[in-house]
């Protein structure tokens, strides 16, 4: 293993705030990339003030989207910050921006200016519905692209108000759907020696997560609606209620189910025209979970997982936070990182998910504080400590 990063020597200037261009920009740093924040003057990225919790000024969640990355607070609505700006772009790899549709190309940095500053950029835009289309010059939003993507009509109970998803899944996929059109535009720049423009909107990355039911959708013309835990195509594969809480099983498959057959004393069920295979299962789910659940709830939760596991059916417990965060098999794969920031010593982060075996990621620096690494940056650009300060004062750039 080598200390090597896979993105080490790209450098990626991040015009974008708030979660999906942030958490792009994140996983670019994670694995070796110099990512440059650009925040706006008084108080930078939005999610620094999104709490409580707090670290020192800045929210948790900022301090866990930024590791690993470089601030530097710039105005480039004014004619000094578009020349900083411009300075970074001629030594960039990747843009990454997420402002409204016809914002940048106001300020002077489209795609379509940008290319003839750094003609091998790559440039990520992150919208809310995409770059044409109707609502193209809509504001885009996690909440609302789960929504009209379908997301919030398939998630809950039955019969229950509209849910959405826990995490803020649109964002988070749209961010993760950036990270791959950025790393595809360079391998074909290293092919080709071209840069190119991508877009990725919050509404196509939440839409690109419904396989199962647009394909219903398009197969049969059925309108899928929300079924708890449940898979809408295989059945055992849901949550079930025990003696004290619930846990999770998947014997979706002949093997497991037939295992789990044998575990609860079922056997009668195996040669069941209404449960023999897994269409059967699913078209009968709603008979098959109240046989189940009368034999769940006379055991806990961990005496059952400890005897569906020990005969190798896949189950599991439902945890809450703190619970994952005990978990051993977590413990044991470095996902729970301390590092120090500035305001709190010993800071936990999520670990990096991908494991490269010659060339991992790492999380080598906190998030930075609003315009830390700004003087930092202007001297590299050539700006001696007089013209800084002249900036400084001028608001065009700042520090902490």
């Amino acid at each position: 293993m080598t200390s090597n990063q896979s993105l080490e020597g790209i450098t990626v200037i991040d015009c974008s705030q708030i979660l999906a261009g942030p958490f792009c920009s994140m996983l670019l740093a994670d694995h070796g990339a110099r990512v440059i924040k650009v925040e706006k003057p008084n108080g930078g990225d939005d999610v620094r003030g999104w709490g409580p919790p707090f670290i020192g000024d800045d929210s948790s969640a900022f301090v866990q989207l930024n590791r690993n990355k470089e601030s530097i607070s710039l105005d480039i609505k004014e004619e000094e910050g578009k020349k900083i700006l411009t300075k970074l772009i001629k030594k960039a790899d990747v843009l990454i921006e997420n402002s409204r549709v016809g914002t940048m190309e106001k300020l002077g940095f489209g795609y379509e200016d940008v290319k003839k500053i750094n003609s091998k950029i790559i440039y990520c835009s992150i919208t809310g519905f995409g770059t044409d289309g109707p609502y193209a010059k809509r504001g885009g939003f996690d909440l609302i692209a789960q929504g009209m993507s379908g997301l919030m009509s398939i998630t809950g109970h039955p019969d229950s108000p509209p849910a959405k998803v826990g995490v803020p899944i649109a964002d988070l996929n749209t961010g993760m759907f950036a990270m791959q059109g950025i790393l595809s535009a360079y391998i074909h720049r290293l092919k080709n020696n071209e840069g190119q423009n991508l877009e990725v909107s919050l509404l196509e990355s939440a839409l690109a997560y419904t396989m199962y039911e647009s394909s219903i959708f398009f197969t049969t013309g059925r309108i899928s609606s929300p079924d708890g835990s449940a898979h809408r195509l295989t059945a055992p594969y849901q949550a079930f209620k025990t003696k004290d809480g619930y846990i999770n099983i998947g014997a979706a498959n002949q093997s497991n189910w037939e295992r789990l057959l044998t575990v609860l004393n079922l056997e009668n069920l195996k040669d069941d025209p209404e449960f023999i295979d897994s269409k059967s299962r699913q078209i009968n789910r709603k008979k098959l979970e109240n046989i189940l659940e009368v034999i769940f709830i006379t055991k806990s939760s961990k005496e059952w997982i400890g005897i569906l596991i020990k005969n190798s059916i896949p189950s599991g417990p439902i945890y809450n936070m703190k619970e994952v965060w005990d978990d051993e098999q977590v413990k044991s794969r470095n996902m729970d990182v301390r590092i120090d920031h500035p305001k709190q010593k010993n800071s936990r982060n999520i670990g990096v998910a991908v494991k490269l075996g010659r060339t991992p990621g790492k999380i080598k620096s906190p998030a930075p504080l609003y315009g830390e690494h700004s003087k930092k940056i202007l001297k590299e650009l050539g700006y001696s400590e007089e013209k800084i300060s002249d900036l400084v004062k001028k608001n065009i750039s700042g520090m902490r």
